[in-house]
């Protein structure tokens, strides 16, 4: 087990986000409830934080690569994303919960993929 120097932002869908993703219905993307959206959340590492200023500067920076990561879970090519991506609308459609420690509890070491 080991403390690595990132914190984290959980983010948890809201139902503006299961609505939209339920529109998105395909062969590969079932509509799918609330509940069953939240229990499949995503964890983004960040840059440690100390306070909330620090918390609220990491979400203003990384709002829209979440937020398009997220979108592009159901729509890849983004032809049906809103075409106006703000941070208000981010949280309106998203929980961030902030994490400030991260824990590896593994001993091997951790994969690095970019996913841009």
């Amino acid at each position: 087990m080991k403390l690595i120097n990132r914190s984290a932002l959980a983010v948890l869908p809201l139902q503006p986000f299961v609505d939209w993703a339920n529109q998105q219905q395909d062969d590969l993307n079932q509509a799918m409830s609330l509940a069953e959206h939240r229990a499949e959340g995503s964890v983004y590492l960040t840059k440690e934080f100390h306070s909330e200023t620090d918390i609220a500067e990491q979400i203003e920076q990384h709002y829209l690569h979440i937020f398009d990561n997220e979108l592009a879970a159901w729509d890849e090519f983004g032809d049906n994303w809103p075409a106006t991506r703000t941070k208000e609308l981010f949280l309106e459609w998203f929980e961030v919960q902030p994490q400030v420690m991260a824990i590896d509890l593994l001993q091997a070491p951790l994969l690095l993929a970019p996913l841009d």
